[in-house]
C-alpha cells in the first residue's frame, strides 16, 4: 500500500536534506547487507571482498542477454566458492538500483549466486533511479506506471524462462540445486508467476509487501498458480496491507492447503516497503526477521 503524496513528501525532503549533505540517500544499506560491497557498478567487475563469519567472497558483473528480439539486463553477483543455487531477484517499483545490488551482494555472501533483473528493460536499459527517493521525489511515479502496464503474467513469464535459461548457462550456477526467487512490492507477484513458468527449475519463491497476490476475477491471479508450481514458498505481508485486505492472507492460506504446497504466509510487524533499506518504511528489526525466514526457505528447498 503506498501512499503517493506522503511519499513525495519525504522524497522531497530527503533529496533535499541529501543535496546539503546532511543525509546520505544510502545510509541504511549497511544494515541490509553487513559485509559491505561496492556502489561502483557501471561497468562490468570482479570483486573479491571477503565476507565476515567465513562466508564466500564474490565477483560481480552487469549482464545482458538476449530474450527473443530484445535483450534482457541485470545484475548478477555469485560467490567465489564455487557453483551454487541461483536466485532471481526482482525490484519493487523503483527498479534496479543499489540498495536491489546490496541486497544480491548479501544473497552470494549466503552462498547464492543471484541475479537481479531489470524489469522495465522493454524500455530502458540499466538503472533508471539512483535510489526510492530520486525515484518518489522526482517524477517516477507516472514513468513507472507506464512501464508496469506491460508486465502482465504473460511477459513476467516469458522474462523469468529467459533469465532462469541465462542462470543455468553461467559456471557460477550449480544446476543441480533448485532456483529460488524473491520480489518485493510489486515483485511479490512475479515471484509466484516465476515458478509457475519454470516449475521444473523454481523451487523456492518468496514475496515480501507483495501488491496483487489475491485477484479474484483474474485467471492469471498469484494464488490461482501455485498449483502450477513446484515450489515451497515463504509469503512476508506488511501489516498496513493485511489491514487493507485482511482476507487476502485467509485465500492464500486455503490456496495452498489446498494444493499441499510448503508455504508460511505472515504478516510482519512492518509497513509496506519495511525490507527495502532506501524505502522511507524500513524496518531494520522486520527486515532482519524477513532475511531469517529467507534464509530458512532457502536452505531448505534449493
Amino acid at each position: 500500500m503506498c501512499d503517493k503524496a506522503k511519499l513525495e513528501k519525504w522524497a522531497k525532503e530527503t533529496i533535499s536534506r541529501r543535496h546539503f549533505g546532511v543525509l546520505g540517500g544510502m545510509a541504511a544499506i549497511a544494515a541490509c547487507a553487513p559485509m559491505g560491497g561496492r556502489s561502483d557498478t557501471q561497468e562490468p567487475q570482479d570483486v573479491t571482498t571477503a565476507s565476515p563469519g567465513g562466508f564466500p567472497a564474490w565477483t560481480e558483473r552487469n549482464v545482458s542477454f538476449a530474450a527473443g528480439s530484445e535483450t534482457i539486463d541485470g545484475f548478477f553477483v555469485a560467490p567465489t566458492s564455487g557453483p551454487a543455487p541461483a536466485v532471481l531477484l526482482w525490484p519493487d517499483i523503483a527498479g534496479l538500483r543499489e540498495s536491489k545490488r546490496e541486497m544480491a551482494r548479501r544473497l552470494a555472501g549466503r552462498g547464492y549466486s543471484t541475479f537481479v533483473i531489470n524489469p522495465y528493460y522493454r524500455d530502458r536499459q540499466g538503472q533508471i533511479w539512483e535510489d526510492f527517493a530520486d525515484f518518489a521525489g522526482n517524477g517516477g511515479w507516472p514513468i513507472a506506471r507506464e512501464m508496469r502496464g506491460k508486465l502482465n503474467a504473460e511477459a513476467v513469464m516469458h522474462d523469468a524462462k529467459a533469465a532462469v535459461s541465462w542462470l543455468d548457462e553461467q559456471k557460477e550456477v550449480d544446476t543441480r540445486r533448485g532456483i529460488g526467487t524473491q520480489g518485493y512490492c510489486m515483485g511479490g507477484p512475479f515471484t509466484f508467476w516465476t515458478a509457475a513458468a519454470v516449475p521444473g527449475r523454481v523451487r523456492a519463491a518468496g514475496s515480501f509487501h507483495g501488491g496483487g497476490l489475491v485477484k479474484p476475477d483474474d485467471p492469471m491471479s498469484p494464488h490461482k498458480l501455485i498449483d502450477k508450481t513446484k515450489a515451497s514458498f515463504l509469503v512476508a505481508i506488511a501489516q498496513d496491507d493485511d489491514a487493507e485486505a485482511p482476507n487476502d492472507k485467509v485465500v492464500l492460506r486455503e490456496s495452498f492447503d489446498a494444493t499441499g504446497h510448503q508455504a508460511k504466509v505472515e504478516v510482519y510487524a512492518g509497513d509496506h516497503g519495511w525490507c527495502v533499506p532506501d524505502s522511507p518504511a524500513y524496518n531494520e528489526a522486520a527486515a532482519e526477521k524477513a532475511w531469517a525466514d529467507l534464509m530458512e526457505l532457502y536452505e531448505a528447498a534449493l
